[in-house]
């Protein structure tokens, strides 16, 4: 795929970056040998690699997902401004 000033232009534009007219010039060439460079991935045989998502088999540390009030809501619903029981109380927004 080949880059000219036009398109470089075009795409600056969408993505609203301001480009000088050097770096128009310059920025075409590059993209193009990138993209070359790119398009010679397709070439690879990779029918017998499986898909991965991590270059390692390392797992991820996780913690335990374990559910908790915090151990403070009698703290928390001191703050409210109006309360029943252990309940925040809310103005009537839908009629």
């Amino acid at each position: 795929m080949a880059f000219n000033r036009e398109l470089i232009q075009n795409i600056s534009r969408l993505a609203r970056i301001g480009m000088s007219d050097e770096k128009l010039a310059n920025l075409a060439p590059e993209l193009t040998t990138i993209i070359d460079w790119v398009e010679q991935l397709s070439e690879v045989n990779t029918d017998e690699v499986e898909p991965m998502n991590n270059v390692t088999n390392i797992p991820l540390p996780q913690r335990i997902d374990k559910v908790s009030d915090g151990g403070c809501s009698e703290d928390i619903i001191k703050n409210a401004p109006d309360q029943i029981d252990d309940y925040f109380t809310v103005p009537k927004v839908v009629e």
